[in-house]
């Protein structure tokens, strides 16, 4: 994982090992602390690819991502007939597919430098490339 902050904007890379839920709420903490000190305000999330998204979601009980990454695949499995998107291999389309049903970005309410979140809720980096890759997030906060 590496940080780089400019203009206000925070970079966030992450490297993924492959399709997944990544739970990035304590990164994310961790990095908001250098932007917003103790503010209130709003955190933007957004994710510069196409083949993976940002959700937030059960937090909790590791079954639940487990059961949202198989319902993922049940939507857009790479065994459609349709297919004709493989340039990068045969997860390339359903990668595109399965971004469309998330979010590339996020926008969330930052309480005292604290992402504010339900009892369960965290935020996740949702890998749909069965190879992983390097993933960017840009974080921009704006103080109250």
């Amino acid at each position: 994982m590496k940080t780089t902050k400019t203009n206000n904007i925070l970079t966030l890379a992450i490297k993924t090992k492959g399709i997944g839920f990544i739970n990035i709420t304590d990164i994310l903490n961790e990095k908001l602390n250098s932007i917003a000190d103790s503010s209130n305000g709003i955190l933007h999330l957004f994710v510069m690819h196409t083949s993976c998204a940002l959700a937030i979601s059960e937090a909790f009980d590791p079954s639940a991502r487990l059961d949202l990454e198989k319902f993922m695949d049940h939507l857009a499995p790479t065994n459609l007939s349709f297919i004709k998107h493989t340039s990068e291999g045969r997860d390339d389309s359903p990668s595109h597919m399965k971004s469309l049903l998330l979010h590339q970005s996020l926008a969330t309410i930052v309480s005292e430098g604290e992402i504010l979140l339900g009892r369960w809720q965290g935020i996740f980096l949702c890998e749909f490339r069965e190879d992983g890759a390097n993933r960017e997030i840009i974080l921009k906060f704006c103080a109250d």
